[in-house]
């Protein structure tokens, strides 16, 4: 797990990083709170411990920025303080922190707490409910294997190489990382809408049977919005939400279902848009065989300011290593 370490002073901050290094976890280290809010939100680590009395914001402040800003994944809260009194825990607690402790303080308390957080954070089940949406899709269409898989890692892998970028894109954060990670693999839940006389036709389908086809976009939508009506902060649904809507929409316009164009389509739309196309391209179907990934390869670049993004077709070209593993890992075969 990585933790974020924050302590305005130095020798409580050195001991506290070697302490939580030396039971096996990543640190990020801030001097005080107001560093520790940016650190936060570019890498939203799931566990944070922190000083109460910092200058610039303090423990207290920033839990509730954090909690203001955390969304559906939760972030579980250690504060290290000198208080004892109720009454100061109350207010800690009502801040938004988790867990208190009591300075000074040794490695075998420190692992307690730490593994208390572990076990909250992994009661989180979204990731494993989301997925096995997903796959009531894919298991209409036994062609598809290990589809979702793949998919999920290509989004990812394009994502990090977007945000490598110079300039690389503002939404483009440790969140949305986790989120296209999470939903990519809902983009064709709306498939699940479709007759099976169309969504498993061993061929291709005619212009009547697209059209039907083309619906499961609007299908998907409807799904993940009324979803997102009803729990508002989940941002992981409104990511979910625009990727089943707007993943067949073209950079030039010309796709559906709402023929947008450029910077109108959303950017996990954009990104899952290339990933999409790929793996169709590498994967062997009934009417065709699978292309080598030099083809594949040609082929997106070609479409590049056409179907593609040419910003998400850059990531692409830069992250080839990584989805030829994806697609050796993750073999059909």
């Amino acid at each position: 797990m990585k933790i974020l370490v924050v302590d305005d002073e130095l020798v409580s901050r050195k001991k506290m990083d070697l302490l939580v290094r030396s039971l096996g976890h990543e640190t990020l280290v801030a001097n005080d709170g107001m560093e520790a809010w940016e650190i936060w939100k570019k890498d939203r680590p799931k566990m944070v411990i922190t000083d109460w009395m910092m200058p610039r914001m303090d423990g207290l402040d920033l839990c509730r920025n954090i909690r203001e800003a955390e969304g559906s994944q939760y972030i579980y809260i250690i504060m290290v303080t000198s208080r004892e009194e109720i009454n100061d825990l109350v207010i800690g607690m009502n801040a938004g922190a988790d867990d208190f402790i009591t300075k000074p303080f040794v490695k075998e308390e420190l692992a307690v707490r730490i593994r208390a957080g572990e076990r909250i954070s992994g009661f989180e089940t979204r990731d494993v409910v989301i997925f096995s949406l997903a796959r009531l899709v894919e298991s209409r269409d036994l062609e598809t294997g290990q589809h979702l898989d793949r998919i999920r890692h290509y989004s990812k892998t394009l994502a990090f190489a977007l945000s490598n970028m110079n300039p690389s894109p503002e939404e483009i954060d440790g969140l949305f990382l986790d989120n296209i990670f999470l939903t990519s693999p809902l983009h064709d839940i709306g498939k699940v809408g479709i007759p099976d006389y169309i969504l498993l036709k061993p061929a291709r389908l005619d212009d009547r049977e697209f059209e039907i086809m083309k619906q499961h976009s609007m299908i998907g939508f409807n799904t993940l919005h009324e979803a997102l009506v009803k729990f508002p902060k989940a941002d992981y649904l409104r990511m979910s939400a625009e990727i089943a809507r707007s993943h067949h929409e073209k950079f030039d316009g010309t796709g559906y279902p709402d023929g947008l164009k450029r910077d109108e389509i959303p950017l996990s739309a954009r990104i899952v848009a290339l990933a999409d196309v790929y793996d169709a391209l590498v994967s062997k179907r009934v009417y065709k065989q699978a292309y080598q990934h030099e083809q594949a390869k040609s082929i997106i670049e070609n479409e590049a300011g056409k179907h593609f993004d040419p910003m998400v077709v850059e990531a692409f070209l830069d992250s080839e290593v990584e989805f030829i593993e994806i697609v050796g890992r993750f073999s059909d075969r």
